[in-house]
């Protein structure tokens, strides 16, 4: 089953301006007023009135700056009538500076705005295109449950290439989770190829070595193609998982180890003996691809994730304490495990938000009926 919620809304909006932010300009523009019009004639505050719609420009669009410039201006032709009149110099001068400056932040308000929305439809296009690249998961493959979840990282941060997908052969199910290096659109597309890949061949290749080296051959096609040799790869985990054993034979492509979570208490990282490098980096180091077998018995669980959910600090720092937290979650099925551990992950973070994407899948071989 697939939890993955919608990571944000299609259609981005600005965040609101609150009345408490408004309310900043126009008590300056107040204060300023009463202290310029009871001061001494030699004392001149209005050059502060520029403030207001230099503060204004930081949160609100160019149309409030405008409002709050045009008050901060009559707030100065008031001060300059009750004090001398509007002919006097240095209150001409101190109006003009302050039209000018009004016009100007209002310039730069409108160019943060025009940026935003810029930024807001390319991170648009993105999600799109990832949500058509990373299918759900379906609940069930073969005798395995499966759980998925895709966690988006805050609103600011660019997009990842996070990827997972799963295949049935003719004995067993296999499996990939992998991240791309880099974000936005190339990393989407950067996912896309690999996924496709291991779509095609993960029905064919007879053996997991030879179906990593296929994915690598893929990924290193692309990326000499696109003169990014070294400069971008893909870390991943390539598991199968036969119906009738109960192991799981895993390669690791420098991807964070798979955590097993026992039926009767506890979790283990399955750490590869020789891992093979990420993909797209083998014309670089020379590696053979190795399968290595571990235990995967009945009502046990199997966690793959990515580096987004390692990676998550909190207020102090402190990364998150996958293993020691997944250890005690015993005995939980696939979707209540990724949904208790996307929880505790989301409490973990910073203002409860991840700055990286982060992908988990939760396999289970059930236990066999009683006879």
């Amino acid at each position: 089953m697939d939890l993955r919620p919608p990571s944000h809304p299609r259609h981005h909006r600005p965040p609101a301006v609150s009345h408490a932010q408004l309310a900043v300009p126009f008590a300056l523009i107040a204060l300023v007023t009463a202290i310029d019009v009871l001061a001494p004639p030699e004392v001149h505050l209005g050059p502060f009135l520029a403030a207001a719609p230099a503060v204004t420009a930081s949160f609100a669009g160019p149309r409030m700056t405008a409002f709050v410039g045009l008050v901060a201006v009559l707030a100065q032709v008031v001060v300059a009538t009750a004090r001398t009149s509007l002919t006097d110099l240095n209150h001409t001068f101190q109006i003009i500076a302050l039209v000018m400056i009004s016009v100007f932040v209002t310039f730069f308000a409108h160019l943060r705005e025009v940026h935003e929305k810029e930024l807001t439809q390319l991170r648009s296009v993105a999600e799109t295109a990832q949500e058509v690249v990373l299918r759900p998961l379906p609940d069930r493959i073969g005798p395995l449950g499966v759980a998925s979840v895709y966690l988006a990282a805050a609103a600011e941060a660019q997009i990842g290439g996070d990827l997972y997908a799963a295949a049935r052969t003719a004995t067993g199910t296999r499996l990939i989770i992998g991240d791309v290096r880099g974000k936005g659109l190339e990393a989407v597309g950067d996912a896309a190829l690999v996924l496709g890949a291991f779509r095609a061949s993960a029905h064919q290749e007879a053996g997991l070595p030879a179906l990593v080296d296929y994915l690598e051959a893929a990924v290193s096609a692309d990326l000499d193609g696109a003169g990014d040799e070294g400069e971008s790869f893909v870390t991943a985990a390539v598991l199968e998982i036969p119906d009738a054993e109960p192991v799981v034979h895993l390669v690791s492509c420098g991807h964070p180890p798979p955590l097993l979570v026992l039926r009767d208490g506890g979790a283990e990282l399955l750490e590869v003996d020789r891992p093979a490098p990420p993909l797209g980096l083998a014309g670089l180091v020379p590696s053979t691809a190795t399968a290595q077998t571990f235990a995967f018995a009945e009502g046990d669980v199997l966690l793959l994730y990515t580096d987004g959910v390692l990676e998550a600090r909190d207020g102090a720092g402190a990364f998150y304490p996958l293993t020691r937290r997944v250890s005690a979650w015993s005995g939980l099925r696939p979707q209540a495990l990724l949904e208790r551990l996307c929880e505790d992950l989301l409490a973990h973070a910073a203002g409860n938000t991840l700055d990286d994407d982060a992908a988990m899948v939760a396999i289970e071989r059930p236990a066999a009926p009683a006879p």
